[in-house]
Protein backbone atom coordinates (compact mmCIF):
# COMPACT_ATOMS: atom_id res chain seq x y z
CA UNK A 1 0.00 0.00 0.00
CA UNK A 2 0.90 3.40 -1.05
CA UNK A 3 2.16 5.34 2.04
CA UNK A 4 0.40 8.68 2.60
CA UNK A 5 3.15 11.40 2.78
CA UNK A 6 2.49 13.94 5.13
CA UNK A 7 3.04 17.14 3.29
CA UNK A 8 5.36 19.25 4.71
CA UNK A 9 4.67 22.92 6.46
CA UNK A 10 6.57 24.62 3.39
CA UNK A 11 4.32 22.73 0.76
CA UNK A 12 1.02 23.78 3.78
CA UNK A 13 2.00 27.48 3.56
CA UNK A 14 2.37 27.88 0.07
CA UNK A 15 -1.30 26.83 -0.43
CA UNK A 16 -2.57 28.55 2.03
CA UNK A 17 -1.39 31.97 0.56
CA UNK A 18 -2.85 31.23 -2.47
CA UNK A 19 -5.95 33.24 -3.35
CA UNK A 20 -8.71 31.89 -4.73
CA UNK A 21 -9.84 33.13 -8.19
CA UNK A 22 -13.12 34.60 -6.37
CA UNK A 23 -10.56 36.65 -3.71
CA UNK A 24 -8.23 37.51 -6.47
CA UNK A 25 -11.47 39.30 -9.05
CA UNK A 26 -12.55 41.02 -5.92
CA UNK A 27 -9.13 42.44 -5.06
CA UNK A 28 -9.07 43.66 -8.20
CA UNK A 29 -12.19 45.17 -8.22
CA UNK A 30 -11.03 46.87 -5.17
CA UNK A 31 -8.25 48.38 -6.87
CA UNK A 32 -10.24 49.33 -10.10
CA UNK A 33 -12.69 50.82 -8.06
CA UNK A 34 -9.77 53.10 -6.04
CA UNK A 35 -8.56 53.95 -8.90
CA UNK A 36 -11.87 55.13 -10.53
CA UNK A 37 -12.48 56.79 -6.82
CA UNK A 38 -9.54 59.10 -7.64
CA UNK A 39 -9.93 59.71 -11.22
CA UNK A 40 -13.48 60.88 -10.49
CA UNK A 41 -12.46 63.15 -7.52
CA UNK A 42 -9.55 64.62 -10.27
CA UNK A 43 -12.27 65.68 -12.34
CA UNK A 44 -14.50 67.20 -10.42
CA UNK A 45 -11.61 68.90 -8.89
CA UNK A 46 -10.35 70.19 -12.62
CA UNK A 47 -14.25 71.15 -13.37
CA UNK A 48 -14.38 73.02 -10.64
CA UNK A 49 -11.51 74.86 -11.45
CA UNK A 50 -12.08 75.70 -14.83
CA UNK A 51 -15.45 77.15 -13.96
CA UNK A 52 -13.51 79.24 -11.17
CA UNK A 53 -11.33 80.18 -14.30
CA UNK A 54 -14.29 81.06 -16.53
CA UNK A 55 -16.18 83.00 -13.85
CA UNK A 56 -13.01 85.12 -13.58
CA UNK A 57 -12.35 85.60 -16.98
CA UNK A 58 -16.09 85.98 -17.56
CA UNK A 59 -15.79 89.78 -14.81
CA UNK A 60 -12.45 90.68 -15.58
CA UNK A 61 -13.47 91.09 -19.74
CA UNK A 62 -17.27 92.40 -18.56
CA UNK A 63 -15.04 95.12 -16.46
CA UNK A 64 -12.56 95.35 -19.72
CA UNK A 65 -15.77 96.55 -21.80
CA UNK A 66 -17.33 98.33 -19.33
CA UNK A 67 -14.18 100.13 -18.92
CA UNK A 68 -12.65 100.19 -21.91
CA UNK A 69 -12.60 104.12 -23.02
CA UNK A 70 -10.97 105.53 -19.36
CA UNK A 71 -6.98 105.20 -20.76
CA UNK A 72 -8.42 107.64 -23.76
CA UNK A 73 -10.87 110.47 -21.52
CA UNK A 74 -7.78 110.32 -18.87
CA UNK A 75 -5.26 111.53 -22.28
CA UNK A 76 -7.92 113.85 -23.62
CA UNK A 77 -8.75 115.44 -20.03
CA UNK A 78 -5.71 117.79 -19.89
CA UNK A 79 -6.55 118.89 -23.61
CA UNK A 80 -10.20 119.28 -22.12
CA UNK A 81 -8.62 121.79 -19.09
CA UNK A 82 -6.54 123.71 -22.21
CA UNK A 83 -9.76 124.92 -23.40
CA UNK A 84 -11.15 125.45 -20.07
CA UNK A 85 -7.56 127.91 -19.56
CA UNK A 86 -8.14 129.31 -22.64
CA UNK A 87 -11.76 130.22 -22.52
CA UNK A 88 -10.77 132.03 -19.42
CA UNK A 89 -8.14 133.58 -20.88
CA UNK A 90 -10.05 135.12 -23.48
CA UNK A 91 -12.81 136.19 -21.15
CA UNK A 92 -10.32 138.48 -18.76
CA UNK A 93 -8.08 139.80 -21.68
CA UNK A 94 -10.85 140.44 -24.33
CA UNK A 95 -9.66 141.71 -27.87
CA UNK A 96 -6.20 142.38 -26.50
CA UNK A 97 -4.96 139.01 -26.22
CA UNK A 98 -6.16 137.54 -29.33
CA UNK A 99 -3.19 136.73 -31.25
CA UNK A 100 -2.61 134.17 -27.83
CA UNK A 101 -5.71 132.79 -27.99
CA UNK A 102 -5.03 131.99 -31.62
CA UNK A 103 -1.78 130.17 -30.89
CA UNK A 104 -3.31 128.24 -27.69
CA UNK A 105 -6.09 127.12 -30.08
CA UNK A 106 -3.27 125.73 -32.19
CA UNK A 107 -1.35 124.51 -29.53
CA UNK A 108 -5.38 122.54 -28.70
CA UNK A 109 -5.41 121.20 -32.05
CA UNK A 110 -2.05 119.83 -32.61
CA UNK A 111 -2.55 117.79 -28.95
CA UNK A 112 -5.70 116.72 -30.34
CA UNK A 113 -4.42 115.38 -33.63
CA UNK A 114 -1.00 114.18 -31.86
CA UNK A 115 -3.89 111.75 -29.68
CA UNK A 116 -5.71 110.85 -32.30
CA UNK A 117 -2.29 109.50 -34.58
CA UNK A 118 -1.32 107.58 -31.32
CA UNK A 119 -4.68 105.77 -31.53
CA UNK A 120 -4.65 105.08 -35.38
CA UNK A 121 -7.56 107.64 -35.94
CA UNK A 122 -6.82 109.68 -39.14
CA UNK A 123 -9.27 112.09 -41.22
CA UNK A 124 -9.36 112.15 -44.60
CA UNK A 125 -11.34 114.09 -47.95
CA UNK A 126 -10.13 117.72 -49.33
CA UNK A 127 -11.45 120.12 -51.68
CA UNK A 128 -10.80 118.59 -55.14
CA UNK A 129 -11.58 114.86 -54.19
CA UNK A 130 -13.86 112.42 -55.67
CA UNK A 131 -17.26 111.57 -54.13
CA UNK A 132 -17.11 107.89 -52.73
CA UNK A 133 -20.44 106.88 -50.95
CA UNK A 134 -18.16 104.72 -48.93
CA UNK A 135 -16.62 107.69 -47.42
CA UNK A 136 -18.85 110.82 -48.18
CA UNK A 137 -22.27 112.39 -46.95
CA UNK A 138 -22.84 114.90 -50.16
CA UNK A 139 -25.35 116.96 -48.47
CA UNK A 140 -25.79 119.51 -51.16
CA UNK A 141 -24.82 119.55 -54.69
CA UNK A 142 -23.87 122.70 -56.73
CA UNK A 143 -22.29 123.65 -60.25
CA UNK A 144 -19.07 125.06 -60.89
CA UNK A 145 -17.51 125.42 -63.85
CA UNK A 146 -13.84 123.79 -64.54
CA UNK A 147 -14.58 121.49 -62.01
CA UNK A 148 -14.96 117.53 -62.88
CA UNK A 149 -18.65 115.58 -62.31
CA UNK A 150 -18.72 114.23 -58.54
CA UNK A 151 -15.66 116.91 -57.39
CA UNK A 152 -15.96 117.56 -53.44
CA UNK A 153 -16.16 121.72 -53.79
CA UNK A 154 -16.41 121.96 -50.12
CA UNK A 155 -16.11 120.11 -46.62
CA UNK A 156 -18.22 120.75 -43.76
CA UNK A 157 -17.01 117.98 -42.16
CA UNK A 158 -13.65 115.98 -42.29
CA UNK A 159 -14.45 112.29 -42.08
CA UNK A 160 -12.39 109.94 -39.82
CA UNK A 161 -11.17 106.65 -40.14
CA UNK A 162 -9.94 104.35 -36.84
CA UNK A 163 -7.68 102.32 -38.11
CA UNK A 164 -9.81 100.29 -41.07
CA UNK A 165 -13.32 101.41 -39.82
CA UNK A 166 -15.00 104.23 -41.16
CA UNK A 167 -16.16 106.18 -37.73
CA UNK A 168 -17.53 109.54 -39.23
CA UNK A 169 -18.65 110.00 -42.91
CA UNK A 170 -17.19 113.67 -44.33
CA UNK A 171 -20.16 115.94 -44.82
CA UNK A 172 -19.63 117.26 -48.28
CA UNK A 173 -20.83 119.82 -51.38
CA UNK A 174 -20.20 117.83 -54.58
CA UNK A 175 -19.94 119.43 -57.67
CA UNK A 176 -23.10 118.55 -60.26
CA UNK A 177 -22.27 119.39 -64.00
CA UNK A 178 -25.38 120.47 -66.04
CA UNK A 179 -27.13 117.67 -67.70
Amino acid sequence: MPSKVKPDKAEQKQKTTKKSPTAKLKEQIELLQADIDSQSDKYLRLKAEFDNYRRRKEKETIHLFKYDGESVIKQFLSVLDDLERLAKAAEENGKANHEKIKEGIALILNKITKRFKEYEVVSFTEPGDVVDPELHDALMMRTEEGKNENEILEVFEKGYRYKDRVIRHAKVVVNQTPS
